[in-house]
């Protein structure tokens, strides 16, 4: 029995016995280590997306702007390609304008001990030898050489300058001058092309090109304070030695004189008298070297706002009376500060660049009549009246000008 009791019976299995606890214990081991490298690699992955993240995402949109760069390259090279015989029609149209006007233009300059001074521009308008240029070009200056675009040099006499309007005329006496054709300034449009030509700092027939960018700069614009003055404003680039020479149109003509930038040097603002106000006082000092202008005696400016409307005036019609020197031909006859005159001899006024033309176009000594529109108050009303006045003035010439 004893040995019998060392053999299972036959048939008879015995239960195995697990141990469920050491079994968990190993599964949670599991389990941690798991979470463990799940944390970790989550962690590498938000690393991994910190620093090469912004790299990654500048690649995709490098590749995007270069995409769109390259695409926009292969478009205009098509359209360039186009568009070369229209490019080349206006590269040959200022090559030509180049060749026609440049002959024309001339340098100003006065020599001395220690080299040039006062480099300026001029045009030269008749093949006789009269030259156009602006006067603050030669006013100060005690002797004047013009050079030609040829190289050849000759000395310029003045036959006459305005102060006023800022123009001066110059001869020489050469042969086989080569003049400008005067244009219609009037013609022009905002938007046109105009070349610039000159000699900025000393650098003879220069040229540049842009558009006409407004017309009818005259006082109040903040451009000028004289009443006589009036520019053409371009963005044709013009730098100091360029004033006096001439601003031209598609064809090659005059349509104005560069005179002015809005700063020490180009800004983008260019202004040229235009064409038509200068040919109008080249043939007045041609006649007598000087301009006398008739004088009135009063400062113009154009009609405030609020004046405007409480004397019922519409836009642009009339000219106010900012001061009137005492003294003078319109103080004489009645005209005082703050009043508006509406119309000279009959003519309307509308501008005070306009008005003082037709005052100084009007002979010295004539009597002209005025009609002003004047502001009254009333004591017991709100409203202020207008007085509306007709003045015998006799016309005065002008102290200044």
């Amino acid at each position: 029995m004893d040995q019998q009791s060392e053999f299972q019976t036959p048939g008879i299995h015995s239960p195995t016995v697990v141990d469920h606890g050491s079994m968990d214990g190993k599964e949670r081991k599991d389990s941690g280590r798991n979470s463990r490298l799940f944390y970790m690699a989550f962690v590498f992955f938000c690393l991994t997306l910190v620093i090469a993240g912004p790299f990654v995402v500048g690649q995709f949109q490098y590749q995007a702007t270069y995409n769109t760069l390259q695409a926009e390259v292969d478009v205009s090279r098509e359209a360039l390609r186009d568009l070369k015989p229209k490019l080349a029609d206006f590269m040959m149209a200022s090559r030509l304008l180049a060749k026609r006007v440049s002959p024309s233009v001339v340098g100003i300059y006065s020599p001395g001990p220690r080299g040039t001074s006062g480099h300026g521009s001029g045009v030269i308008v008749d093949p006789i030898g009269y030259i156009v240029t602006n006067y603050h070009v030669i006013a100060k200056l005690q002797q004047l050489r013009v050079r030609l675009g040829d190289g050849r040099e000759s000395d310029a006499t003045v036959v006459g300058g305005d102060p006023g309007t800022d123009v001066a005329i110059l001869r020489i006496d050469m042969e086989n001058l080569v003049a400008a054709e005067w244009g219609d300034s009037e013609d022009l449009n905002v938007g046109d092309l105009v070349w610039a030509w000159g000699s900025p700092f000393g650098l003879d027939r220069s040229v540049t090109f842009g558009i006409v960018s407004a017309k009818g700069r005259r006082i109040g614009s903040g451009v000028t304070r004289s009443p006589y003055q009036e520019y053409l404003q371009t963005d044709a680039a013009i730098n100091p030695g360029n004033s006096g020479g001439p601003l031209v149109d598609v064809e090659g003509k005059i349509v104005g004189i560069n005179t002015a930038i809005m700063s020490s040097s180009y800004q983008g603002v260019s202004l040229a008298i235009p064409s038509n106000l200068v040919r109008e006082k080249y043939e007045q000092l041609l006649d007598k070297g000087w301009i006398a202008r008739g004088y009135l005696g009063v400062n113009p400016r154009p009609v405030p706002v609020e004046l405007q409307e409480k004397l019922g005036l519409d836009v642009g019609q009339g000219v106010f009376v900012r001061e009137v020197s005492r003294g003078g031909p319109g103080y004489k006859a009645g005209v005082r500060s703050g009043d508006v005159i509406l119309e000279w001899n009959g003519a309307a006024a509308t501008d005070p660049t306009l008005l003082s033309r037709m005052i100084a176009a009007t002979e010295i000594g004539s009597s002209a009549q005025v009609l002003v529109a004047r502001p009254v108050a009333e004591v017991d009303s709100d409203e202020q009246p207008v007085r509306r006045l007709e003045l015998d003035v006799v016309v005065g010439r002008h102290p200044n000008y």
